[in-house]
């Protein structure tokens, strides 16, 4: 009691706590569940695309534990920031090492039902000079717009199912085909696979996951290439069940796994990256680059890779 007032002390440190643990704890579930690939369907799934920007925000729990002087909170929320960290940052710098070999570029690109514009494709084509062109969401009407734009003298093999609407795939080639097989110049082969699942909303989710495991493991009689629209981020635990099967993300290994290909041509920025080009361990990878196509809201892949001799 001062001068007949009684004086409560202020109860900033139980608040303080509070904060420091609300902030904390939903990241560190995040965390957990990414790891241990828990998104077992719901919107739990398609939020998991975000976690290189809940990597980013998890510095703030850290930052608030800290400056709070909370001790326990602030170490969960430094193992959740570097777990998140060691998750999503080796995307940026690549694995540095490339393998002598037979040089192979794939064009991987989604032409949003045929509509992207042919004329700009068939000049990236003519730019990049890739060996085969996965195609997505391929129309017969985008065939004959593709070939009367020039591509068909410019790859004039292909395996096609071009349907109307979201279903259609194909792959063109510089080189002949024997179905996916390309027939290298001088002997050798390589398989390219176009892939296209459906989206994994919660209607289509066990279609999404059937698809990716139905996919081909990588092959050790000969270099497999899966390239496409996935659907899927590398913080999925489908596509890395995927990877697991003897596969390497093209862009991951290139240091540009963080480079989003999706929504392109929008008034939203590109965010997520769910166009991918998997290569099999024998394949070296020397560049990955995205470039933007009138027409469409996927950004087009561009690998350029170094198949075993």
């Amino acid at each position: 009691m001062v001068g007949g007032t009684i004086v409560t002390p202020a109860r900033r440190a139980p608040v303080r706590a509070a904060l420091a643990w609300v902030l904390v704890i939903p990241f560190a579930l995040w965390a957990l569940a990414r790891v241990a690939g828990l998104e077992n369907g719901g919107p739990l799934t398609q939020l998991m695309s975000a976690t290189p920007y809940v990597a980013l925000g998890s510095l703030l729990p850290v930052l608030v534990a800290v400056l709070g002087r909370r001790p326990v909170a602030a170490c969960v929320a430094v193992v959740t920031a570097v777990t998140l960290a060691l998750c999503v940052l080796p995307r940026a710098f690549g694995d540095g090492a490339v393998a002598a070999g037979r040089p192979f570029t794939v064009l991987s690109v989604n032409l949003l039902y045929g509509r992207a514009d042919p004329a700009a494709l068939v000049d990236l084509v003519r730019r990049v000079r890739p060996d085969v062109l996965s195609a997505q969401e391929l129309t017969p009407d985008s065939v004959n717009r593709l070939d009367g734009a020039g591509l068909g003298q410019m790859m004039p093999f292909r395996e096609l199912r071009a349907e109307w609407g979201a279903g259609g795939l194909g792959v063109f080639s510089r080189h002949p085909l024997n179905g996916p097989v390309v027939a290298l110049p001088g002997g050798g082969r390589v398989e390219v696979v176009a892939v296209h699942p459906p989206q994994p909303s919660s209607e289509n989710l066990s279609r999404w996951r059937t698809a990716l495991a139905s996919l081909p493991s990588a092959s050790a009689e000969i270099p497999r290439i899966l390239a496409g629209d996935f659907n899927a981020t590398l913080d999925h635990a489908a596509l890395r069940e995927v990877l697991a099967r003897g596969y390497a993300d093209a862009a991951d290994r290139a240091g540009a796994g963080l480079v989003p290909t999706w929504p392109a041509n929008a008034r939203l920025p590109q965010m997520i990256t769910i166009d991918h080009v998997l290569v099999d361990a024998r394949v070296g990878v020397r560049e990955v680059s995205v470039h933007t196509l009138p027409g469409t809201d996927h950004r087009a892949v561009v690998a350029r890779l170094e198949l075993p001799e």
